[in-house]
Parts: structure tokens; C-alpha cells; sequence
């Protein structure tokens, strides 16, 4: 999959408590969770953001809580990839989860340079700078999840077949 957007740049250590805050959390609906995302970090984020665009951090993205109310939220915004040095463990795996394109890579960029990444090879590519980064590329089995939607619409969608 080729993925192309705009990037909103955020540092290291970014916890799930900054990515959709607590006193949000008595809502599940994604619409809802968007409007919040990324509040705690930069309050003027849900509204600058377009679908699309992508998130670019520095190491341990995701820390902190377990909540899948994270990853929903980037994706409900229209964010269509993260790219972070490290994701936490349980952030990287919910995100796949729910069907949220990350990749892990240190990635020079500034806010509003667009990247242009193919999830397939690994390879992302700064338009403004020129520069080619190399991450780890998404396995097979894990871009099926992301276009079906998540694991739950995978799993539906196999037992449809």
C-alpha cells in the first residue's frame, strides 16, 4: 500500500493518556474520540488535522496505558499512518488490531513536509528533503488486517468466505 500525506511532528515518549485523555474514555464512539485526539500534546491537533496525514514521533509512541481508545482515535481522525522510532508493545499491537497503518523508523521531517511511504518495501521517502528512509516492512498477513479493517473484520470476513 502506498500511503502519501501530510506530517504532524510529536517527540519521544508520547503516552496514551496524551493521545485520547482519560476523561474522555467513558465514550467508545470513534467520531467522538477524534474530536479529542492528541489534546493533552497539542490542543489545536483534531482541528488541523485532514484525512491522510501522518503522525511522525520519536521512540516509545504509545506508552503508558493499555487503551485501544488510542489507536482508535488516530485512525477516527483520518490519520492514516504513525511512523515512530519504537512504538510500545501493547500500542503497536492494538494498533494493528484495529486496522491502524504504523512503521517503526527514525524519520527526519517537519511539520507539513509531505512523506510518501509503500508499506510493502519498507521504503519512506521525505518529498521535501528528498530523503529515503528505510523501516521494517508490514508483513502480508498484517496489511490483510489494516485493509480489512482491523482483526474483528478480518476475522468476519473470513467466516463469510
Amino acid at each position: 500500500m502506498i500511503i502519501k500525506g501530510k506530517v504532524h511532528i510529536f517527540g519521544d515518549d508520547v503516552n496514551t493518556d496524551e493521545i485520547i485523555p482519560a476523561r474522555y474514555l467513558n465514550t467508545s464512539d470513534p467520531k467522538e474520540l477524534a474530536a479529542h485526539v492528541m489534546e493533552d500534546a497539542d490542543p489545536a491537533f483534531s482541528a488541523r488535522v485532514k484525512p491522510g496525514d501522518i503522525i511522525v514521533a520519536g521512540k516509545n509512541f504509545g506508552c503508558g496505558s493499555s487503551r485501544e481508545h488510542a489507536p482508535i482515535a488516530i485512525k477516527a481522525a483520518g490519520v492514516a499512518c504513525v511512523v515512530a522510532e519504537s512504538f510500545a508493545r501493547i500500542f503497536y499491537r492494538n494498533a494493528f488490531n484495529i486496522g491502524l497503518t504504523i512503521m517503526e523508523c527514525a524519520v527526519e521531517a517537519e511539520n507539513g513536509q509531505v512523506l510518501r511511504m509503500d508499506t510493502a518495501t519498507g521504503k519512506i521517502t521525505n518529498l521535501a528533503l528528498r530523503r529515503e528512509y528505510a523501516a521494517k516492512p508490514i508483513p502480508a498477513f498484517m496489511q490483510e488486517l489494516i485493509a480489512a479493517g482491523g482483526l474483528m473484520e478480518y476475522v468476519r470476513k473470513g467466516m463469510m468466505k
